[in-house]
This record gives C-alpha cells, sequence and structure tokens, in this order.
C-alpha cells in the first residue's frame, strides 16, 4: 500500500506551505493590468504630468469628470481579463464574502478620525489570496462600500482603482511563503501602515483640482510650474487630511498586528480548502 504524497509528512524535513492563488496573472491580464496602472497614475498625477502651457489646465473642473468616466471603463476591462484567467466560482465566492465583510466594516467609525476597519482585512486578502485575487478585492469592495454607504460620485472610480493597488500591493510583498508568524505580521502591519498613506494621499491628488479658487494658498494653479504645485498639494495633504491619515494607519496597524495571526489562518485554510488550483481530471473506468 503506498502512501499519498501530498499528505504525508517527512519525519525529517518540514512540508514546504504552498501559496494559493484564487487568480491565476496570465500575460494578458498582466500586460491589462499595468496598462490600466499607468492610466491610473496619469489620471491621478495629471496636474503635475501637464506642463503650464498646455491647454488641459483649462479643463481643471472637467478633467477629473472625464479621467472618472474613463477609470470605469477600464476597471470593467482588468475584471474581465480576470474573468478569463480563471476566476472560477469558488474564487467569485470568496470574492463575495470578503467584499461583502469589507464592505460592511467600512461604515464603522465613519467620520471619526479615519477609523476604517476594512484596510487591515483588504491587506490580509491580497497576501494570502495574491496580487490578482487582490486587486478584484479592492476593486469590488469600494464600488459596494460606495453604493451601502450613498458615496457615489466621481471619486467612486480613483478609490477603486486605489484601493486595487492597496490590496494588490500586498500580495506582491516579496516575503518566501515559509516565512510566517511574527515575521509576516509585522511585515504586513508595516505595509498597512504605509500604504495607508499612500492611499490617502492618492486620494487627495484625485479631490485637489476641484478646489479652484475655494483655497487660494493650497488649490491646484495650472499656470504653476511642477515645484509650485507640489508645494501647494503637501500643505493641502497637512491641512486637509493628515490626521485622517494618521487615524487611518494607526488603525491598520493595530489591527493587523492584534488580529492578523488568526485571520491568516482562517484565509488559507479557507483557500486550502477551496483548492482553487486543483485540477480536475477524468479517468476512464477500469475494465
Amino acid at each position: 500500500m503506498t502512501r499519498d504524497p501530498v499528505t504525508t509528512r517527512d519525519p525529517v524535513m518540514p512540508r514546504t506551505p504552498v501559496r494559493t492563488r484564487a487568480v491565476h496573472l496570465g500575460p494578458r491580464s498582466l500586460i491589462t493590468l499595468a496598462l490600466v496602472s499607468a492610466v491610473g497614475v496619469a489620471a491621478f498625477g495629471w496636474p503635475f504630468l501637464a506642463p503650464p502651457t498646455s491647454q488641459v489646465g483649462s479643463h481643471t473642473q472637467d478633467a477629473p469628470w472625464l479621467f472618472a468616466g474613463l477609470l470605469v471603463l477600464l476597471v470593467a476591462v482588468v475584471a474581465a481579463a480576470l474573468a478569463e484567467s480563471g476566476l472560477g466560482p469558488k474564487a467569485v465566492a470568496m470574492l463575495g464574502v470578503l467584499a461583502a465583510t469589507g464592505a460592511a466594516l467600512r461604515p464603522i467609525g465613519a467620520g471619526t478620525a479615519g477609523i476604517e476597519p476594512m484596510f487591515f482585512l483588504m491587506v490580509l486578502s491580497g497576501r494570502v489570496l495574491g496580487p490578482g485575487f487582490g486587486f478584484a478585492l479592492g476593486n469590488v469592495t469600494m464600488f459596494a462600500s460606495a453604493l451601502l454607504t450613498g458615496g457615489v460620485g466621481p471619486w467612486m472610480p480613483f478609490q477603486m482603482l486605489a484601493m486595487g493597488w492597496f490590496t494588490m500591493g500586498a500580495g506582491l510583498l516579496p516575503v518566501p511563503a515559509r516565512a510566517r508568524g511574527r515575521t509576516e505580521v509585522r511585515l504586513l502591519a508595516a505595509y498597512g501602515f504605509v500604504a495607508a498613506f499612500a492611499y490617502g494621499t492618492a486620494m487627495n491628488m484625485a479631490g485637489w483640482p476641484f478646489l479652484g479658487a475655494l483655497a487660494s494658498d493650497i488649490a491646484f494653479d495650472p499656470h504653476a510650474g511642477v515645484p509650485a504645485n507640489l508645494a501647494r498639494f503637501v500643505a493641502y495633504c497637512l491641512a486637509t487630511s493628515l490626521g485622517w491619515d494618521l487615524g487611518r494607519a494607526v488603525v491598520t496597524f493595530v489591527l493587523t498586528l492584534a488580529l492578523g495571526p488568526a485571520l491568516l489562518r482562517a484565509l488559507r485554510r479557507a483557500t486550502r480548502r477551496a483548492a482553487f488550483e486543483a485540477q480536475v481530471t477524468f479517468e476512464a473506468p477500469e475494465r
């Protein structure tokens, strides 16, 4: 009687855990994701990319709307590419559960110093299920939470893309699969702290051109150069969102350290049972 090579442990060498991927990123998905990310960077940073002599400055108020409509289409393209890469029914079910949980967590503490517990869930989910699943999860979670809280507007596509990057980044962290325990949790907590500030900065950049003449000292000036506008943007972030971003970063850091070990085990157990990457084969019956 032969032993099962999958379930039998070597008494000398421990079995190396395999990282499960709910979504396999093929060449087409990678290219699509890279192109969408490049357009997203342009959508967020166009005030710094357009020279003062261009005609883009005359569209300060309507450019974010144009980029918002473009991002909706591009995110849909990425979702279609990911679906073609193997977003099967089990992965869809996992995506729905995590997105619903994240959307339900977002209103908790809304309006109170950046207390947004959904961010730590996105970090842990992206780490366990990979960058492809993480990008899709970030997009779907922000879309669902916007519908739940009534936060639908030109900022929503920017939130979806920024959260997709946020969650995808956790899946791209260069940590070996065997590095588990406190080291992994601390790394994820540190990533969540820094990425929470990056998310806030990106969203500030998306809304900053809307200021116009409402705050002349910190508003975007289409006729100024990059150094002057960069100084204005830093002043805008410090004056409007530093406390909120700090609260979000601290909450993400603390919750990841406190709940990370238990939730990582639960997510990995669920992915093992789902067996996303298991191949179904049919064998002819013996005669």
